[in-house]
Parts: structure tokens; C-alpha cells; sequence
């Protein structure tokens, strides 16, 4: 165990009392929001980001301890496992290398080199590796009419075959092609023949596709490798100088001293072996190391974009009249009180073709009036921008109580087996207009019930490693949940279920119970819960709230761990615990070090309980803009170059971000355009989802209908 402790410390430049406390802590069951939050003082203070690397580090460990020991095992049973090779294997750092050591002892499909072994062959091209005989065509001559061999060239063929396999599997030579690679390969696409008109319709930017690798960003080789997938191009990875690299890798090769008659058997053998099996090899190898990086560059821009999703500004206490726009079938209409309970629902039709503008006005009007309404959520799909004009026209409510609201993803919610539990009698059409609805009062609250996939907040989603992407996503999803907490007597058994130590099948008996008992007036009361151990409590309890409950605690992110801590805090100060919330004088008089000397609780910890005293019931999410768009822009008919709009930020990638200006459509904002001298490494830096921009249109493809859009030089806002 301590060699683990040492590896991961080493590897990630954490303190090995850091990593030793994280890796006992995850291994007891604690989740990383808990450990982040509640065991700083063991931890050092590590964050989730760091916890999380911690964990992945171990894993990785733990897994090539495991390959190593089957490797190990594999070897020894065919005899082959030496002191030398044991203590290399042992000692490997990484994956590649321990299976560069066993690969020439991997079991093997029939290859040519299999035959020419079968033949008996592997004495000759011994003797030719060996570099000393200056007529290897008489030592040939030994295997000739035996074995099946009936040529001096036929053995000397094989023994080629097998000195080429075990150039092949050099781990000099590996090395050098991975590096050769890694240092000066480029990544070429070419167009199957054939697919052309598919080529220009799909990937016209990457007709001519030709980067070096280490400059090919995660979004183009993403691209180009589901063009390749699609049948449509063939990636090539090229050198500026292939001889070069195959020269390279012949020199590298063979005895240092070498007669020239064998010199010449290793050098064509070595050439055979770099085109035939090396190459290949390694190309492929390289290829899923692209692939990898590129796949983690993209679900780390995906997660970007979701916590900011996740973590989006809930309109409290206002009730909600959500509309999902429409043209034929009109618009569905939903009236939610301020948790989001779904009061009324109907159809109005102020679009084209019915145009019924008068009518629907009016019902508008008697829903906001008998519900009363607070806000419009209004979602941005089709018809939205017309539905937004009749609203403003007719003065349903005034601009500001109007919000525009993404729509991605709520047709999945929608059809889900959750929104059918939640609405039995409704149909598809009055559940998306819910969730619209909802997304404005909670957008936490509503985001965790969709797929994270489905909410269209990435790059290439469908094309990474989908195992990596839930895994990333779950976590993201898990880590925004927990540190924003839930109201444990309103939460959905989805939202519970993302809480540290709950669980799917946990979160629904905690709704159970509710639904039973009434409202949980205390934590404690949690270990009722059917399946409520201990343990889960332990990891839990800090994130479940209870506002009004019996103990003004359990409304806040304080564990009951830390309660008998608060408690005597409160003595020491001459007051309740009731009264030490939102107590400034109080909060302000606590010496951390001081009472953190006293050794009852640690000062971070304190740090934490008094952060939370002032802020009691706190949310962490942030304030965001009210979206609004340039009104004389209806349609892209109407765009032209030149024109200055205003649109909201509604997906970021690696190349840009994509903006919302309230048609059909969205604009393109290039990384190359965001304002600033500099050039912008990341449009993170500049952009945030939801962020109200002004942009300038640059450019207008009507063929594809693409609108290309600029922050740079923009005229000073009216």
C-alpha cells in the first residue's frame, strides 16, 4: 500500500500525508464532494478537482499493478520469465512499457514469423542477428530440405520474417517511432472516391486537411475521425521525410559490429518490419492517443458548459407561466406555482397559420390574473421569435418579467419514463412545457433529470469515449448538486439521487417516507428512511437542508458532525445556537486559531462553520443576464454583413461560441474573433453560456444558411 501512496504523491505533487488520507478516505466509501467539503483537515485541503485526481491516479496504479501481475503470471507458466525481465516488469511506470516487454511474449495469431519458427528457422536468424558469418548463404544452406524449407532463399526469407518481428517488437525502436511521431507527423485526410458531393456538403472546411499532430486541436481531429467513421475521408498520419524516419529506425537496429553480407539480411528485414508491422503499429498506437486527448479536451469543455448550465441563477419565489412557442399545432401553455407544480394547462394559437391574436391575448391575461402569474418563461425553438413579438405587442407582461429559455433536451425529458411518472394523464407537449417552465424556477433542479448529453451544451459529444463522458458528466453533475444542497422536503428523487452517499434506490425511499410521514423536521429523522445506514448518512446529512425545521442547522451546510462544535461555540459567546445565525457581531468575534487550538475542531472546518453561519439557507449560485435579442431581426433573411445585434451565448467550444440572436439559427464567434489584442487561447476566457454579447455579422453563407459573427472593434454600446 505505501508504494501507491508514493506513486500517486509523486505523480501529482501532493504532499504523501494529502494522498494518504484521500486514497483511505475513498476507500472507505466517501465520495469526493464529501471528502472536499467535511475532511479538509485530513486532506490538507485538497479540492474536488485535486480529490478527483487523487482518485484517478490510484486507479491507474491499482490497474497496472493488475496487468503487471497477469503479465507476470502469463510469462512464467511459458517458462520464459527471467530475474531480468521480472525486475523490468516490476518497475515499469506505465502501460506501454509493460506491454512493449510482454509483446514478444503475447500469444500470437499464425504470422509469417510463426511459419518460419515452425520450419526451425529461428537458429539461422540467430546466427544472422549475431552479425559474425560472412557467408549467411552457407549457413542457410544447413536448413534446406528440412522442415519444409526448399530453398537457401526460402530459409533465409524466414529468418527475415522472424528478424523483422523481433525488430518489431524492439522497445528501442518503439520508442523511437512513438517519438517520431509525437515530434513531426502531420494529420493528412483525403476524399473517397465517391463521396465527394458528401465531402463538400459535410466537411467542406476540411477538404484539404492537412496539420501537424501536435497542432491538430481536439475539435478537428474529432471532426475528421467521424468523416473517416462515415466513410467519407481516409486520415493519414505523414512525415515530412519518410526515408528519414525509416533510415532512422534501420540504424537502430542489429550488432554493432556486423559483417556486410548479414548487415544487409537485418537492414531489409528492419525495412520489412517498419512497413509491415512497426509502422502500422505504432500508428494506431498514436492514433488512440489523439483520439484520447482529444476526447479529454472536449468532455472537459463539455463540463465547462454544464456546471455553468447547472449552476444558473433560480428565479425564487415567482410563479411561472412557460410557453413552448408553435406554428401549427400553436403554443402549449403551463401556469406553475413557485415550486414548479404544474396549476393549468392549455393551447393558444397567436401564430402563423391561425394568427388568433385577439383570443390568445386574452386567455394570457385571465391565467396571469387567476394564477397569479409573476414571469414568462418562454422557450427559444421554433416560433419563438414571433410568439416573443405577439407577447410584446399585445403587452401580455412587460419586457423585463419575459425570459427567453433553451429548450435542449426537454423533448427527452418529455418522452422519459421520470416525466410520465410525473405526469401520467399529460401528453408530451404539456410535459416540455413544464420543464421550460421549471428551468427558470430551479434550472438545477430541472437539468439533472435530462441526460447532460441531450442539453446540446458540447463539442463532438457522440464522437468521445461515451464511458469517460457519463463518468465526467455524472460527476460534474453530482459536484454542482452537492454544493449547491437540496431542500431534502421538496427535492425530486432524481435531484436526491445525485446527493454524496444517496443513490437512485436510496433517493426514492427518501421520497417515500416523505410522501408517508409528512416533512423531515429534523436530519436525524433521515435514519428512519428505509436503507439509511450510518455511513450514507454520514456522507449525506451536510447536503440535505431542511429550512423551518426544528434545528436552525439543518438548514445550512454545517455537518450535525460539527453541532456539539457549534454548540459550544455558542456557549463560550453567551448565546444560543438560534440566535448565532446571520449574527454578525458574534461571527466576527470567533478567534479561528484560538478556538482551533482548543483541538475540538479544526480551523478549516471552523472556517466553514462560520461561513455558513452568516450566510444561513445560502445558495451559491450566481446572478445571470436577462437574454434579450435585436427586435428587427425576425428571420435570417433579414441578416446582412455589417449588422451589430445583440444574442446570447448558448454553447462554447474549443473553436468559439455559438450565439443565440433569437432566430432560428445561431452565429458562429470564432475563437479568432473575441475581442482583445491578444489572441484568446480558450473562448472560456471570454465567454460564459447565457452571457448577453453584442456581435457584429462578418460573414453570411445562404447556402448552408452559417452566420459568422465578431466582438472585435465593436462601436461603443447607446
Amino acid at each position: 500500500m505505501t508504494e501507491i501512496y508514493d506513486a500517486v504523491a509523486r505523480k501529482l505533487g501532493f504532499s504523501r500525508r494529502a494522498v494518504l488520507a484521500t486514497i483511505d478516505l475513498l476507500d472507505d466509501g466517501a465520495t469526493v464532494p464529501f471528502i472536499s467539503r467535511y475532511r479538509k483537515e485530513r486532506t490538507g485541503g485538497l479540492n474536488e478537482v485535486e480529490i478527483r485526481a487523487v482518485e484517478a491516479a490510484a486507479k491507474q496504479f491499482r490497474d497496472l499493478e493488475k496487468r503487471k501481475e497477469t503479465v507476470l503470471l502469463t510469462i512464467a507458466e511459458a517458462g520464459a520469465l527471467t530475474p531480468d525481465l521480472q525486475k523490468k516488469i516490476e518497475e515499469a511506470e506505465d502501460a506501454t512499457t509493460v506491454e512493449d516487454l510482454y509483446a514478444p511474449f503475447r500469444p500470437k495469431r499464425r504470422t509469417r514469423a510463426s511459419v518460419a519458427r515452425e520450419k526451425g528457422l529461428e537458429p539461422l536468424a540467430r546466427i544472422i542477428m549475431a552479425g559474425r558469418t560472412a557467408d549467411p548463404v552457407r549457413s542457410a544452406s544447413a536448413f534446406k530440405g528440412k522442415n519444409g524449407v526448399e530453398t537457401i532463399e526460402d530459409a533465409i526469407a524466414g529468418a527475415s520474417d522472424i528478424i523483422a518481428e523481433w525488430a518489431s517488437e524492439s522497445i528501442r525502436l518503439r520508442n523511437i517511432m512513438r517519438r517520431n511521431f509525437r515530434r513531426d507527423s502531420s494529420v493528412e485526410v483525403t476524399v473517397v472516391k465517391g463521396k465527394e458531393n458528401d465531402a463538400v456538403a459535410t466537411y467542406r472546411n476540411y477538404l484539404t486537411f492537412k496539420r501537424p499532430a501536435r497542432q491538430c486541436s481536439s475539435h478537428q481531429y474529432l471532426a475528421v475521425r467521424r468523416a473517416e467513421r462515415e466513410g467519407i475521408f481516409k486520415i493519414k498520419y505523414t512525415f515530412p521525410d519518410e526515408d528519414a524516419v525509416l533510415n532512422g529506425v534501420v540504424r537502430n537496429f542489429g550488432p554493432k559490429e556486423c559483417t556486410p553480407a548479414c548487415g544487409s539480411i537485418i537492414k531489409n528485414a528492419v525495412a520489412d518490419a517498419y512497413k509491415r508491422l512497426l509502422r502500422p503499429s505504432i500508428e494506431n498506437e498514436f492514433a488512440a492517443e489523439l483520439k484520447e486527448k482529444a476526447d479529454r479536451e472536449a468532455i472537459a469543455i463539455f463540463n465547462d458548459n454544464l456546471r455553468q448550465l447547472l449552476l444558473a441563477s433560480p428565479l425564487r419565489g415567482k410563479r411561472v407561466l412557460a410557453i413552448d412557442p408553435g406554428y401549427r399545432t400553436g403554443c402549449k401553455v403551463v401556469c406553475l406555482d413557485d415550486q414548479g407544480n404544474l396549476l393549468h394547462d392549455t393551447v393558444i394559437y397567436p401564430t402563423a397559420p391561425q394568427k388568433e391574436l385577439v383570443a390568445s391575448a386574452e386567455t394570457l391575461r385571465k391565467l396571469i390574473k387567476r394564477h397569479k402569474i409573476d414571469v414568462i418563461a418562454l422557450g427559444n425553438g421554433t416560433a419563438s421569435r414571433d410568439t416573443e413579438q405577439f407577447i410584446k405587442e399585445a403587452r401580455i407582461v412587460v419586457p423585463s418579467d419575459l425570459y427567453i429559455v433553451s429548450e435542449n433536451g426537454a423533448s427527452v425529458y418529455s418522452a422519459s419514463d421520470l416525466a410520465r411518472e410525473e405526469f401520467p394523464d399529460k401528453d408530451v407537449t404539456v410535459r416540455g412545457a413544464v420543464s421550460i417552465g421549471r428551468r427558470l424556477i430551479d434550472p438545477l433542479a430541472e437539468l439533472v433529470k435530462i441526460d447532460p448529453k441531450s442539453i446540446g451544451v458540447g463539442q463532438y459529444q457522440h464522437d468521445v469515449d461515451q464511458t469517460e463522458l457519463k463518468e465526467a458528466l455524472d460527476f460534474t453533475v453530482m459536484s454542482c448538486v452537492n454544493s449547491v444542497g437540496v431542500n431534502v422536503n421538496t427535492a425530486s428523487r432524481r435531484l436526491l439521487g445525485y446527493i454524496s452517499g444517496i443513490g437512485p434506490l436510496l433517493a426514492g425511499n427518501i421520497v417515500a417516507y416523505r410522501a408517508e410521514h409528512g416533512n423531515f423536521r429534523n436530519r436525524r429523522q433521515l435514519m428512519a428512511v428505509s436503507r439509511m445506514g450510518e455511513k450514507a448518512f454520514e456522507q449525506a446529512a451536510g447536503f440535505l437542508r431542511i429550512p423551518d425545521g426544528e434545528n436552525p442547522l439543518d438548514n445550512t451546510g454545517i455537518h450535525p458532525e460539527s453541532y456539539a462544535a457549534v454548540e459550544r461555540i455558542a456557549r463560550e459567546a453567551g448565546v444560543a445556537v438560534a440566535d448565532m445565525p446571520s449574527n454578525t457581531s458574534v461571527l466576527d468575534s470567533i478567534d479561528v486559531d484560538a478556538v482551533a487550538a482548543k483541538g475540538f475542531v479544526g480551523a478549516e472546518t471552523l472556517r466553514d462553520i462560520i461561513a455558513e453561519l452568516r450566510k444561513p439557507g445560502r445558495d451559491p449560485r450566481t446572478e445571470t443576464e436577462e437574454s434579450a435579442f435585436s427586435p428587427d431581426i425576425t428571420d435570417f433573411s433579414d441578416l446582412s454583413v455589417g449588422m451589430i445585434l445583440t444574442g446570447v451565448v448558448n454553447n462554447i467550444t474549443a473553436f468559439g461560441g455559438f450565439v443565440d440572436l433569437g432566430i432560428k439559427e445561431n452565429g458562429l464567434l470564432h475563437v479568432s474573433q473575441l475581442p482583445g489584442k491578444r489572441r484568446v487561447q480558450s473562448p472560456s476566457e471570454v465567454l460564459k453560456l447565457g452571457q448577453r454579447i453584442r456581435v457584429r455579422i462578418i460573414d453570411i453563407d445562404h447556402e448552408r444558411r452559417r452566420i459568422s459573427l465578431s466582438m472585435k472593434d465593436m462601436p461603443a454600446d447607446e
